[in-house]
């Protein structure tokens, strides 16, 4: 499962973070793509669509199928997830296991856009929401099973937001496509966009004040700490739940006085959707509505599938940076591509590699005495 939202500081400038849960861990690639690079989106029994990206891309990927000795992963084997463009345009995935159904069908001579190559296509092609958005109006895409999870047709939402706070999400239900505007800039998974929005009418009595008095009779009760005002946020780690949850925090959380505290705070919103392994488990027998990736799949002796933060990312689109950190680790890695933009050549490496600790500073307060 994921949670998604936008963020603005105290100038106006717009911010974007979001968590990925999966029940394992997957060979995930921070993946640079240069202006100029060239890729390829095809659909059986149509003509292939080439893409040629007009603006850089930096981005979390994963492959689409399995490797084998003959066929080794090249990068064109990788979609992206998650990534950020040198214009400030996000493009996000978020499980939505509800996404299939029978399509309407695209003249064969017309080249058609897969829905696993949306990544690649908006943040190579274009600048803002509106200009995605435009696009699809033109541009087919169709969706196609994906044999890493079981054959089931490209089960996700997307998401777009921008350097301007814009936001929409990409929807499929049952083959039928809608773009919607995100007045909220939030998004979990399932059930449909719009029925989130519908729910949040149950949730007008939120506000980030806190009452901790009241009188019952002539017995006056205070509430002995402050936090009373989130009593009412769903606890649950559903969809349903997250969504609120987010909604909350990206419209009561105090606007942040620059961009690096900005992203600080980010950093905090998105610590509440962090999720430990075995905080909540799933019996086999007992169903369980989570995606499950086959030839990636970690070994382990537990007789239960357990949902976990996989990574998290921050997105400040303003100043391009790009901010990722995985489960093992308690820090954010950075990646800048401003100053990527002399690099002409594709190039990736393994998430993995970013992993690490907290930072020792033992040595630094060793023989430091207090005066």
């Amino acid at each position: 499962m994921c949670t998604s939202l936008g963020y603005k500081d105290a100038a106006g400038n717009a911010y974007f973070g979001r968590t990925l849960e999966l029940t394992t861990d997957l060979p995930y690639q921070v993946v640079y793509l240069p202006a100029g690079h060239e890729a390829t989106s095809q659909i059986p029994g149509h003509p292939p669509l080439k893409l040629v990206a007009r603006h850089a891309i930096l981005a979390v990927t994963m492959p689409y199928r399995v490797p084998t000795p003959q066929m080794p992963l090249t990068i064109s084997d990788f979609k992206i997830l998650e990534g950020l463009n040198d214009q400030g345009l996000t493009f996000s995935l978020l499980s939505y296991p509800a996404a299939g159904g029978r399509q309407t069908s695209v003249d064969v001579t017309q080249a058609v856009l897969s829905a696993s190559d949306l990544g690649v296509w908006a943040l190579g092609q274009f600048a803002s929401v509106a200009d995605v958005k435009a696009a699809l109006a033109e541009q087919p895409v169709m969706l196609q099973p994906l044999a890493l999870l079981g054959g089931v047709e490209s089960p996700f939402h997307y998401v777009v937001h921008d350097a301007t706070g814009a936001a929409a999400v990409i929807e499929f239900d049952h083959g039928t496509m809608t773009v919607y505007d995100n007045p909220v800039g939030v998004m979990t998974n399932g059930p449909k966009f719009d029925w989130h929005l519908t729910n949040l009418g149950n949730y007008t009595f939120l506000s980030n004040v806190d009452k901790s008095s009241a009188t019952f009779g002539t017995y006056k009760a205070v509430q002995p700490d402050s936090g009373i005002a989130t009593a009412g946020l769903p606890a649950s780690n559903t969809s349903v739940g997250r969504f609120v949850r987010a909604a909350f925090y990206a419209q009561f959380t105090e606007k942040a006085a620059s961009p690096d505290l900005a992203v600080q705070t980010l950093a905090h919103i998105l610590n509440t959707f962090d999720r430990p392994r075995g905080a909540t488990i799933d019996y086999p027998d007992q169903g369980g509505g989570h995606l499950e990736v086959q030839g990636l799949a970690q070994g382990g002796a537990e007789p239960y599938a357990t949902e976990f933060t996989c990574w998290t990312s921050l997105s400040d689109l303003d100043r391009k940076q790009f901010f990722v950190r995985d489960y093992r680790s308690l820090n954010f890695t950075c990646f800048d591509l401003k100053a990527l933009a002399g690099t002409g050549a594709a190039a990736m490496i393994p998430l993995q590699k970013l992993s690490g600790g907290p930072v020792d500073a033992t040595g630094l307060l060793a023989g430091k005495t207090a005066h």
